[in-house]
């Protein structure tokens, strides 16, 4: 994300498994400059990311770091496998 600040960029969790990743790129306004080509669009994006079923919605974390967006979702540990119940046999 070349060109945003981290006050930019938003990064939400939605209906509960979507994450969801915004920003604005405003064009700067320079009075002497004559440009012939931008090389990056101005304006607003978007994307969406369904999050699997295993991820922690509570451990997400996002760094922006020279214009590279990080964002680290952490798995929920699998969930232990149930022990077979034993049941007695009586003879009659």
């Amino acid at each position: 994300m070349p060109g945003l600040g981290s006050g930019d960029i938003k990064v939400q969790v939605e209906d509960e498994r979507v994450l969801v990743i915004s920003g604005e790129r405003r064009r700067e306004e320079k009075e002497d400059a004559k440009y012939l080509r931008m090389e990056r669009r101005m304006g607003k994006l978007m994307r969406k990311f369904v999050l699997p079923e295993n991820a922690d919605m509570e451990k997400i974390s996002a760094v922006c770091r020279d214009g590279v967006l990080t964002v680290s979702v952490e798995k929920l540990p699998p969930p232990e496998p149930k022990k077979p119940k034993t049941i007695q046999v009586q003879v009659a």
